[in-house]
């Protein structure tokens, strides 16, 4: 349920960046302060594109680049501008994601850490009572006579004990034959 509504807001986000960008293309025309810093980026983004194509084509790289006139300029710096707070504001959501993500994951590894731990402390607790089975199974054959093993010797005693019972029970002594 969180999901979708963090992409959604995240796509709301990006979306309202575009009409922000656009007044921030208008208003850096109209403040003179900020024209005259927009219009150095312009010139400079112009000399490093224009560089930059320059070396891609195999061309000279010393010769004098024109600069752009004033209008070329706002409209370029305005244009990155926006293109920049679009590009942050997608960014941000991204990198926000990512985050959300990250400390989704953390928690699981966290769960199942904590799962695991339980389990190896209940594999300890099992070993704990086997041994003390194992001790007890001890004491039982040391009690019996130390040959064989308890368990058959446990049957056998109580197989042989109502047999006993029921010769006593009878009179005489005798025992009668059983259905087998």
């Amino acid at each position: 349920m969180v999901l979708p509504l963090v992409k959604l807001g995240s796509l709301a986000f990006r979306t309202l960046s575009k009409p922000i960008a656009g007044r921030l293309k208008h208003h850096a025309g109209v403040h003179p302060k900020f024209r005259g810093f927009i219009i150095g980026l312009a010139q400079a983004n112009h000399r490093l594109a224009t560089n930059m194509q320059r070396r891609l084509h195999g061309r000279a790289l010393d010769i004098h680049i024109r600069p752009l006139n004033e209008e070329k300029a706002i409209q370029s710096a305005a244009d990155l501008l926006g293109e920049l707070f679009v590009f942050s504001a997608a960014c941000a959501a991204i990198i926000y994601e990512v985050q959300r993500s990250a400390r989704s994951e953390a928690r699981k590894e966290e769960v199942r850490k904590q799962e695991m731990e339980a389990i190896r402390k209940r594999l300890d607790e099992l070993d704990m009572e086997k041994q003390t089975m194992m001790q007890r199974v001890a004491e039982m054959e040391m009690r019996t006579g130390g040959s064989g093993w308890v368990f058959p010797r446990l049957l056998n005693f109580s197989i042989a004990q109502p047999e006993a019972a029921a010769a006593a029970a009878q009179p005489g002594g005798t025992q009668q034959p059983t259905a087998a």
